[in-house]
């Protein structure tokens, strides 16, 4: 048997997880985690728990399959709690864990720049779309666009 040093240990590890391989099982939770319904949550969780009905009424357009499928699943992956309070009727809370909690920067810096980069976004997208699509396609090559 042969013994490794930390730092082998440490970079087997690592290459035990890379999202870049479709066989990785780190890829599953990569794409879970870029859910746009998943940061929202996490967004709207960072100020504290919440009740089911206030995540519905925050985060418009999620219906409520949507909301309850991505509430269980970061359940599942242990990012949020889930309290049930016996009222009439039932009241039912989310709130973040530790671990859900380590993103929070994550998620509010993905919505902060989303926020802050629209326009750019858009008018990108206006000077793609005015280009013509059949000129990419054309060239065989992706197009560049010079300034």
């Amino acid at each position: 048997m042969t013994t490794r040093t930390a730092a082998v240990q440490k970079s087997a590890a690592k290459e035990a997880y890379d999202v870049f391989l479709s066989s990785c099982p780190s890829r599953q939770l990569f794409s879970t985690l870029t859910d746009k319904w998943l940061l929202l949550v996490l967004n709207a969780l960072s100020g504290g728990a919440k009740r089911y009905s206030e995540l519905n009424r925050l985060m418009a357009g999620v219906s409520p399959k949507m909301l309850t499928q991505t509430l269980r699943s970061m359940e599942r992956d242990g990012l949020v709690t889930r309290s049930v309070e016996p009222t009439v009727p039932v009241t039912v809370a989310y709130q973040a864990t530790d671990l859900g909690c380590s993103l929070f920067s994550v998620a509010t810096q993905f919505k902060a720049w989303a926020e802050t980069n629209f326009d750019s976004v858009s008018a990108a997208r206006e000077l793609y779309d005015s280009t013509g699509d059949s000129k990419r396609r054309d060239s065989g090559s992706p197009a560049v666009l010079s300034s």
